[in-house]
């Protein structure tokens, strides 16, 4: 069963550069693991990201989250200072 994730990042001011150019190496990968990204949203004093993406089961999240290439890029989101999560959501009616 496929799981939706909402990723909120908080990013102190002049994070958002590195949290940048580390979404730009983690993302592309996000496809070889099943993800689907979905809607990516900002605030307007870029303090705040919000985005969804859709993994297949969340063994695919995990295996995403352990490869190394996308290891490899995590040093890249340190200097950013962000405080990002990651918990599961699902939809309301």
């Amino acid at each position: 069963m496929a799981v939706t994730y909402l990723m909120p990042a908080r990013l102190p001011e002049g994070g958002l550069g590195a949290f940048d150019a580390c979404e730009s190496a983690v993302l592309p990968l996000l496809a070889a693991y099943g993800g689907r990204p979905g809607r990516r949203l900002r605030t307007p004093d870029d303090q705040v990201e919000a985005r969804l993406m859709t993994f297949p089961a969340s063994g695919d999240l995990a295996a995403y989250r352990a490869a190394p290439r996308r290891s490899a890029a995590a040093p890249l989101l340190e200097p950013s200072g962000a405080a990002v999560e990651l918990p599961a959501v699902r939809d309301v009616p």
